[in-house]
Parts: C-alpha cells; sequence; structure tokens
C-alpha cells in the first residue's frame, strides 16, 4: 500500500512540477483528473488509488481537505473472478511430481487460501484432531479456520516426513525462511506447461475456483463468506455469477428448432 500510494503522489507532483506543493487546490486535482487520468483512459482502479492517496496526503500533511466528491469518476468495470472447471484444477494439481509442490497449489485450493495466507502458515495451524486450519492475522488483520480435506491432511503427513519443516510449513532453501512467493507463481506456471492449459491462470484463479466449486455442490453462501474470510457478503455473492450449476439446466431454444 506504502509503495502504491507512493508512486501514486509521484505521479501526481510530476504533473504539477512548475507548481508549490502548497499552492496546489481542488481545482488543479480536477484538472489532473480530467486532463491526465481521463484523458489517457487509465483504469478506474488506478484513478481511485491518486485520488485516495492525494486525499490522504494532502489531509495528514497539509491539513488541506480535497473534496473528491466533485471528481468524475467513471463506472467501475465489474470482472467476473475466473474460475477453472474441476478437470483443468485436478490436471494441474497433478502436473508435478515433487510433494512439496504439489501440496502448495493443493493446499491453496483445498482451503481457498490466498497465496501470503499459505505462506504464512506454521505447522501448529494445522489441527489433526479438528480436521481444521488456522490462519493467523490474515487479510484484514482477521483470524480464521477453514476445514482441512482427509486427503489433504494425509497428503501434509508424508510432506512432514519427507521435509521436516521448522518455523513455517513451506520453507525456501534456508531453514526459518518463508517459500518466496515468486517461486510459488513458477511452480504454478510449469503445471501450467506441463498440463497445456493456455489461459493466464494465477494462484488467485484456485481460491475462486474453490468458492465457485463449493457453490455448485450446494454450500450455503454465508458458510463460504465465512470461509473466504470476506467481510460483505456483496464480496462473496460475485461467486454467483459465475457458477453454472443453474445455468446449465437452462434449455435453449435453439435445441426447439
Amino acid at each position: 500500500t506504502i509503495k502504491v500510494y507512493s508512486d501514486s503522489m509521484s505521479t501526481f507532483f510530476r504533473y504539477f512540477s512548475m507548481k508549490d506543493i502548497s499552492d496546489i487546490s481542488n481545482d488543479d486535482l480536477i484538472d489532473f483528473n480530467n486532463n491526465y487520468i481521463l484523458k489517457n483512459n487509465f483504469s478506474s482502479s488506478f484513478q481511485n488509488q491518486v485520488v485516495n492517496a492525494v486525499k490522504i496526503y494532502f489531509s495528514a500533511i497539509h491539513h488541506k481537505k480535497m473534496d473528491v466528491e466533485l471528481i468524475h469518476r467513471p463506472r467501475r468495470e465489474k470482472v467476473l473472478p475466473n474460475v477453472l472447471s474441476k478437470e483443468e484444477v485436478k490436471a494441474i494439481l497433478n502436473a508435478h511430481v515433487n510433494i512439496k509442490h504439489k501440496m502448495m497449489l493443493s493446499l491453496i485450493y483445498s482451503c481457498g487460501l490466498r497465496c501470503g495466507e499459505l505462506l504464512a502458515l506454521h505447522p501448529v495451524h494445522i489441527d489433526s484432531k479438528r480436521n481444521i486450519v488456522l490462519l493467523k492475522c490474515a487479510k484484514g488483520k482477521k483470524d480464521r479456520i477453514v476445514p482441512l480435506s482427509p486427503l489433504i491432511l494425509k497428503m501434509l503427513r508424508e510432506y512432514y516426513k519427507i521435509y521436516k519443516p521448522k518455523t513455517y510449513l513451506f520453507e525456501g532453501q534456508n531453514m526459518g525462511i518463508p517459500y518466496d512467493a515468486r517461486s510459488l507463481q513458477l511452480i504454478l506456471k510449469q503445471a501450467l506447461q506441463k498440463t497445456g492449459i493456455t489461459k493466464s491462470v494465477t494462484l488467485h484463479w484456485l481460491r475462486h475456483s474453490y468458492a465457485t466449486h463449493l457453490l455448485e455442490s450446494g454450500t450455503d453462501l454465508r458458510y463460504i463468506q465465512e470461509l473466504l474470510g470476506h467481510n460483505s457478503s456483496k464480496t462473496t455473492e460475485i461467486y454467483t455469477h459465475v457458477s453454472t450449476k443453474s445455468i446449465q439446466q437452462i434449455k435453449s431454444p435453439f435445441d426447439d428448432l
């Protein structure tokens, strides 16, 4: 967040390089929005980042209020989450022979984890007696629990015998250091190459697929919200738009021609 906001302020100040910062007003922010962001067709998310950064900066540093309500904001794109079929997920998870690589990808999908949540896991967070995984200080600084598949537990026991992790469940080359996120992304990329899947799959697609497959199997949306750690049910409801369970039951009028 710090880097994103710093980059946003750098962009803003470069635009007003000939003007003293203390002289920048709300009109200047509107000018920047109209003649830089909108004129160059930058995304609404980029606009929000810059506007929010400017608002916080001037409020905290110069005690000056920027009225962002006066800024014209384009309608935000409604992008549906990317979802893989169960066959595609199975192919990806079985692509690696290395049990550590297979284990990491499998745990992300089977528990709907974010990449950072997986890499922050410690061996003690796996509760084999209650068949749950404890996620400490996940996004939003919230703890939550997710169910642990018996098949995943069996894989974890095999993995533990071989690698014997000390501090983190998945460690890199050095003991006590968590596995590198970029290396994990490379593991997924290699799996895609082996399976021949040409979609631009990311690790987060596995989390999206987990939620959608739960919904399609009849799991209540409220439970999925808890499992994913969403504050708002509206965030979870987006998966109803990509679930094909109901859509597949609709018969096309073409079939009756």
